[in-house]
């Protein structure tokens, strides 16, 4: 198949609701991916943060080849190693007592969106289930993490949205405490903006708003989906922040590359969902969670503190080109923003940046946004970094 038939497929047979980049990928190695012509590209997008260990890491494979010939599914009904596993692993990484395993980003989030709403109608009863998010945050697709995301444009078409959602200003705590109330049950937070931009939330603020939800009884809760699994030099991102958040969810690099998701809860809301009140029939499958434990296995000390260095590289020498493009460079670990100028054309730029055969993801009004697989090279550091240099100082190709 060419890539043309492929896009010809693609628009046939189904539903246009991405608008997809002009490249059709057939396979990869490390952190370079290759279209259905043999064209290479270094990827700086990771499938949107997924791939964590890039493409044909041989004990990731070796996992998931070794767990399929064993036990491919078998539901929540039953015991199986592997999530097990997982789950111990997990809490004993992080100081979290419970694991509870899903699919994707938006069904971690409504599962612990449901967790806060039950810890207080269980301790509490009706009227405290008003969840606190930040404005220009992002928590998911679904119709009840649609409302809990803080941006007006998600806030369209699917009306009636799920209620019970207000949202603070980030780094204000004062803007919180404005905007909980009595019926307040939880704050939930991204440590780094993704989708708003690659906005990373100061520390004092986190600690300070950690400190005044633990006083009154308030869960705090941390959307990892993104800034999780060593993606910010961490194994999860509110370890950077010295906190112990009520609960976390998190989910893309995960399992490498594919679906799982989850969220960790600490003692206080280890038992809070019970038999019934919680489910999914492909949580913790075998495969994944094989997938998963593979994935942890690589991120110890040196994993991470190369993640941290090679970021650090990223940020500074993009920030080095100084292009009149540019207005600042940002992020934590390989979760890195590019942020361009008021009156730049992002989508003329990223094309140009595809053009060179890099992929790049965008994030926010104007920001241009890295998630490279966390074992991307020197080499395929350096390439990336050529063609963005080349297009943002406006340098013709040689």
């Amino acid at each position: 198949m060419t890539s043309e038939e492929l896009k010809a497929l693609d628009h046939r047979y189904t539903m246009q609701t991405y608008g997809r980049f002009d490249v059709a990928l057939d396979h990869g190695e490390g952190a370079t991916l290759y279209d259905l012509e043999g064209n290479a590209y270094t990827d700086f997008a990771s499938g949107i943060g997924v791939a964590s260990l890039g493409y044909g890491h041989p004990k990731w494979i070796a996992a998931v080849e070794g767990q399929a010939r064993k036990l491919a599914h078998a539901s929540n009904l039953f015991y199986t190693q592997p999530y097990a596993r997982l789950a111990e692993q997990l809490c004993l990484r992080t100081g979290m007592s419970a694991a509870f395993f899903a699919n994707g980003g938006g069904e971690a989030n409504e599962g612990i969106i449901k967790l806060a709403r039950k810890y207080s109608y269980d301790k509490y009863g009706l009227g405290r289930s008003n969840i606190v998010t930040l404005k220009n945050s992002f928590h998911g697709r679904t119709i009840t993490t649609l409302n809990a995301t803080g941006q007006d444009v998600f806030h369209r078409f699917f009306f009636p949205f799920t209620e019970g959602f207000r949202y603070a200003e980030a780094n204000d705590l004062q803007s919180v405490k404005d905007t909980a109330g009595e019926d307040t049950c939880a704050v939930f937070v991204e440590l780094v903006q993704g989708e708003g931009g690659v906005l990373p939330l100061e520390r004092a603020f986190v600690q300070s708003l950690a400190q005044w939800c633990h006083e009154n009884d308030i869960l705090l809760l941390v959307d990892e989906v993104q800034t999780g699994v060593g993606r910010t030099g961490s194994l999860f991102c509110f370890q950077q922040y010295g906190i112990l958040p009520d609960a976390i969810s998190f989910a893309k690099g995960i399992a490498g590359g594919l679906p799982m998701a989850g969220i960790l809860a600490n003692e206080t809301c280890a038992h809070v969902l019970t038999p019934g009140t919680h489910a999914t029939t492909f949580g913790g499958n075998p495969i994944a969670a094989a997938a998963a434990l593979a994935v942890l296995e690589e991120m110890d000390e040196a994993f991470l503190k190369s993640v941290n260095e090679k970021g650090q590289y990223l940020r500074e020498r993009i920030a080095a080109f100084g292009s009149p493009l540019v207005e600042q460079v940002r992020g934590l670990g390989l979760m890195i923003g590019i942020v361009l100028k008021q009156d730049v054309d992002r989508a003329a730029l990223v094309k140009e940046i595809y053009d060179g055969r890099v992929l790049v993801l965008t994030a926010g009004p104007r920001t241009i946004r890295l998630l490279p697989p966390l074992v991307i090279s020197q080499t395929e550091m350096d390439a990336g970094l050529e063609v963005l240099r080349r297009v943002l100082c406006k340098e013709e190709e040689a």
